[in-house]
């Protein structure tokens, strides 16, 4: 009876088996069988393909930083280009004093920086037809100078009277005064009225100049001026300007005006503008950071909105054209997030979309974020 119930056992078992198709060895059936505590569990790996990992330490490492998000108040900003400029009262031109050769002191060049009263270059009429008139001058005073000579110890003996004595030293004095304005027509010095650097050199070496052209300016660079050049279809937001920042070509932080002492001046017109611009003026104090000539960005603050979301510049991410910033969901976890921006003011950006109050986004070390991201690593104790 025990051996029928055995054999018994023993069909059922292989008639299951065979229904169910299924050959695998004990092992492999464990193996399924915790898959399927898993999705019993509502435990997907796929749910956590969106995270990128990069643990904490390390995150600190690299410098890694967040902000928690908030509202706030964000001006609105206009972005125009713009020029850094001397102001006219921190300029002077080093004139020729004659007509002359122009002949530069050693060292003079644009960009040396002088002090008040250096020789920049020496004005000369020699070998010119201008030079004629000293060298005359040079021989009419050695002919009254000869007369002279001769008729002084005669007219101490009594032999030339006093009038041809005196009208003879009346001849020598005019030809020495003669004498001495044509030697100073015939070479003068062209002398740095302040301290400041060369900004530009007009005239040549060994080119002819007239007396009174201008020779070099010199800038003392202490004062400078930021004009802000504004289309005129945005005229209607010059009235609101109350601030500016600006970025130079040969620096990439963006600085506000209030750094170099900056404010608004003048009425701003058309008068001086270029065709379909009206500039905008800033008075700056140069720290010495700034260099006159420079071409900039300028961002133009206008009036204040509230209740606005925005994030430093560089917790911008690019890729493909869609903007997005990294979260930090976790410890060790963070996930990228797309989101549409709105105005920038060259330090901050405004988010229309895809943030919201308390998200935690990633404002320094970005790049490190994003290169976790593309090394495709999943966060700890997320790997199946």
């Amino acid at each position: 009876m025990k051996k029928g119930i055995l054999h018994i056992t023993a069909i059922t078992a292989i008639c299951l088996s065979a229904l169910c198709g299924c050959k695998h060895e004990h092992n492999e059936l464990k193996h399924d069988h915790s898959h399927e505590t898993e999705a019993a569990d509502g435990h997907d790996a796929r749910a956590h393909s969106g995270e990128i990992s990069l643990e904490e330490e390390r995150a600190a490492t690299l410098g890694v930083k967040t902000t928690t998000v908030s509202p706030g108040e964000f001006s609105s900003v206009l972005e125009v280009s713009g020029e850094i400029i001397p102001l006219p009262s921190d300029e002077s031109t080093v004139t020729a004093r004659t007509s002359g050769i122009v002949h530069f002191a050693p060292g003079i060049s644009q960009g040396t920086h002088v002090g008040a009263g250096r020789r920049i270059a020496t004005i000369s009429a020699s070998g010119m037809s201008d030079g004629y008139a000293s060298a005359e001058a040079r021989t009419a005073l050695e002919a009254a100078k000869r007369e002279l000579d001769r008729v002084t110890p005669l007219a101490e003996e009594g032999i030339v009277s006093r009038r041809d004595y005196n009208a003879a030293k009346a001849r020598f004095d005019e030809a020495k005064a003669a004498a001495s304005a044509a030697g100073a027509m015939a070479a003068s010095s062209a002398n740095a009225q302040t301290s400041g650097t060369i900004t530009s050199i007009i005239a040549a070496e060994g080119q002819y100049v007239g007396a009174g052209q201008p020779i070099a300016y010199i800038s003392a660079n202490n004062s400078l001026s930021l004009r802000a050049d504004v289309p005129e279809r945005h005229a209607h937001f010059i009235a609101s300007i109350s601030d500016a920042s600006f970025t130079t070509a040969y620096s990439s932080e963006t600085r506000p005006v209030s750094d170099f002492g900056g404010r608004l001046t003048g009425t701003p017109s058309s008068s001086g503008a270029s065709a379909g611009y009206i500039p905008v003026y800033f008075a700056m104090k140069n720290n010495g950071d700034l260099i006159s000539g420079t071409y900039c960005t300028v961002y133009l603050k206008g009036a204040t909105r509230t209740d606005i979301i925005s994030v430093p510049v560089e917790a911008i991410a690019e890729q493909q054209g869609q903007k997005f910033v990294y979260l930090r969901e976790h410890p060790g976890a963070y996930r990228k997030q797309p989101v549409q921006t709105g105005e920038s003011d060259g330090m901050n950006i405004e988010i229309k979309s895809g943030l919201k109050p308390g998200d935690e986004v990633v404002t320094e070390g970005t790049t490190f974020v994003r290169l976790a991201e593309t090394s495709g690593v999943v966060p700890e104790g997320h790997k199946h």
